[in-house]
């Protein structure tokens, strides 16, 4: 009994572990586009997350019992399994956060979870209807939902404001920038924290602490709240530079439409109990804001980037998470060589993270290099209309360039000099 005892022990602190990654890696899908526009400040928008992610822990259980009832067969799954599982997860979060892609932490454990889960009992282990229609096509679905939501949102805000005076909407707007991005963080709570209840739960279940089919405790609900809240304050800069400017530059119009379509589809699914990816839901919905303004474009190189990391997630983790459980399951001595590799592979990747800092201090300051409009975008374009009182004139080489309609400007006046 010491032994299961020591090991539960070990599982959950590894579990808080990865709530704390989960934490700093998905700050970005609450604050990245309301640092990027200046609606907060960065150390104030980070604060203000964490503790709405705090109380957005406390507020259901429905995706914790998704994970702890529904993933996996908790018959015969044995503490080493979520050890494995946390591993894979763990590792995945912080090579994407060091190389400053949003991929989602969700998906590391689900696919830790169903590699170390295989590697233990076999398939036979994972309930795949579950993983499917819970699991698999809100992955799909998020994004493009999110993504669409936005757009037509952002279109709408832009039509709705064309008459109006750009500086005095632009401060309304970042003010619902505030507003929807605690609304995020409070649903990013009620979704991400509730991934580490359930690990939790499903671990004392297999020692034998817990009933099957029990709910998750009180104090696992509260660990697993600070865990996630603490991780947050920390701040994901480098996911946040990459959401806020790598993807698009946003207007704060834009931001607001984001952040409040994103916050619509995380809300909607921990009430249905759909384990979704945050950071699908929030990268779908920048995207779909950026292309919801006249001129906005998507640097399809950075999603790119982007979209493949989401596809890595589940087969990565899982790997990574059947190994650890090969070794895991020799027994004592697997356990700590599995714990000290843990340990050995963050302080790496840290250690490496040292070579260039961002922080709060810098996480605005990038360059991104102009691309060539793609395909989605041109399309969109192709169909926009152009504002009021102007119009679109297209150039031999295939460029935009937007000129003054007759009337609004003085036809005798010199030309002004040439820009560089």
């Amino acid at each position: 009994m010491e032994h299961i005892t020591l090991l539960l022990a070990i599982v959950v602190v590894t579990a808080l572990v990865f709530d704390f990654t989960n934490g700093f890696h998905d700050t970005a899908n609450a604050m990245a586009t309301t640092i990027s526009t200046g609606a907060l400040k960065p150390k104030t928008a980070v604060a203000m997350s964490a503790v709405l992610n705090l109380v957005g822990a406390f507020l259901s259980v429905e995706v914790a019992n998704t994970i702890s009832k529904g993933l996996v067969n908790e018959e015969g799954i044995q503490p080493e399994v979520i050890l494995a599982a946390l591993v894979g997860a763990i590792l995945w979060n912080l090579v994407t956060w060091l190389v400053g892609l949003p991929s989602s932490s969700s998906h590391a454990l689900m696919g830790g979870l169903i590699g170390a889960t295989v590697a233990s009992i076999g398939l036979s282990g994972v309930n795949g209807g579950v993983v499917v229609t819970k699991v698999l096509l809100p992955a799909i679905a998020a994004p493009l939902v999110a993504g669409v939501a936005a757009m037509i949102a952002a279109r709408l805000t832009y039509r709705l404001d064309r008459n109006a005076d750009a500086k005095t909407t632009a401060k309304g707007y970042r003010a619902g920038q505030i507003a929807s991005a605690g609304l995020v963080s409070l649903a990013h709570g009620t979704n991400d924290a509730q991934k580490t209840m359930g690990i939790i739960t499903l671990a004392l279940v297999a020692g034998g602490t817990l009933a099957p089919g029990s709910n998750p405790p009180v104090w696992v609900i509260v660990s697993a709240g600070v865990a996630i809240a603490l991780g947050t304050y920390l701040g994901g800069w480098r996911i946040i530079r990459t959401m806020g400017k790598g993807l698009t530059d946003l207007q704060p119009q834009q931001g607001f439409a984001a952040q409040t379509s994103a916050a619509t589809v995380i809300l909607a699914s921990s009430n249905l109990g759909f384990s979704l990816s945050t950071t699908h839901s929030c990268s779908g919905a920048v995207m779909g804001a950026g292309l919801g303004r006249k001129g906005g474009v998507v640097r399809w190189s950075t999603a790119t980037r982007m979209f493949v990391a989401w596809g890595l997630t589940l087969p990565a983790a899982g790997l990574v998470g059947a190994g650890a459980e090969y070794v895991a399951r020799q027994g004592d001595w697997g356990v700590y060589t599995v714990a000290a590799f843990l340990v050995a592979s963050c302080l790496a990747i840290w250690l490496i993270s040292r070579r260039q800092v961002v922080d709060h201090t810098n996480v605005n300051d990038v360059e991104t290099e102009a691309e060539p409009a793609g395909v989605v975008t041109t399309a969109i374009a192709a169909v926009t209309p152009p504002p009021a009182g102007s119009v679109a004139a297209v150039t031999d080489e295939g460029l935009k360039a937007t000129i003054p309609a007759p009337g609004t400007a003085d036809p005798t006046a010199p030309p002004a000099p040439a820009t560089v």
